[in-house]
């Protein structure tokens, strides 16, 4: 089966860089990946990505080296056999908030007998390999997203759960459940100091933290805090950026 370069990462210390897609297009989706990042990710939760536009992008990252990853919707089992299905070699789970949730999750990406996980993974044979079904529940990797104030005192009986690989931490979410402003970066001080607990007790379990930045700047400084996984912004807002500059600079 073909190796998992995000458990490579991790087993060397090293972090890695994720590019995080919201345009459905599979054009847009090999553009980004080409690009060098370590991992991208489909989002189906927010944006306007559906599932039949997930499977074409999830074709055009298959073009790099890249691990091709989506964040499903919802604790529900059929988004998230789906997208393994479709070849998906990692799968983010928003508002993971117990222990229970997050034995769910990590079950609805296994097959039986460790899980619940249906057997059909079509496009993924073609991805992974003929001997898939033999390796993937070791290959592919599991994040539950935690992002609520019920998550952030479960912590501990989440990062517990066998199977699960790594935590992502949505600050947005996390910081409005804190009372706080939702934002990627510059977060209000309740927040920071809960991202700081997550990613402590991330480490105390041998669990990789992942989270979701505005900017370059603010993930170098979260990679220095030990963050092993970090987004930046989106392909939209990249794309929205570096347009603003380049008419900024002509129209000066």
């Amino acid at each position: 089966m073909r190796p998992n370069a995000l458990r490579q990462i991790w087993t060397e210390g090293r972090a890695a860089i994720n590019a995080w897609l919201t345009i459905p297009d599979g054009f847009a989706a090999e553009t980004m990946a080409h690009q060098g990042w370590d991992s991208v990710t489909i989002d189906l939760q927010h944006g306007i990505v559906d599932y039949a536009a997930a499977v074409h992008m999830l074709t055009a990252i298959s073009t790099t080296p890249a691990v091709p990853m989506v964040r499903v919707p919802w604790l529900e089992p059929a988004i998230i056999m789906r997208s393994l299905d479709a070849g998906a070699y990692g799968v983010i789970c928003p508002m993971i908030n117990t222990r229970a949730e997050a034995e769910r999750f990590v079950a609805y990406t296994r097959y039986a007998p460790h899980g619940t996980r249906s057997f059909g993974p079509t496009r993924a044979l073609l991805y992974g390999g003929a001997d898939y079904p033999q390796h993937a529940d070791a290959t592919i990797v599991r994040f539950a997203m935690i992002e609520t104030a019920q998550a952030l005192e479960n912590v501990d009986a989440i990062l517990s759960v066998e199977g699960l690989d790594a935590v992502y931490i949505g600050p947005s979410d996390l910081s409005l459940s804190l009372g706080c402003r939702p934002v990627l970066d510059d977060v209000d001080p309740p927040a920071a100091q809960a991202i700081e607990h997550i990613l402590a007790r991330s480490q105390a379990h041998g669990i990789v933290a992942g989270i979701h930045n505005g900017t370059a700047e603010t993930a170098k400084k979260r990679l220095a805090m030990g963050f092993r996984f970090v987004s930046i912004a989106s392909d939209a807002r990249l794309m929205a950026a570096a347009a603003q500059q380049a008419l900024t600079q002509v129209r000066r």
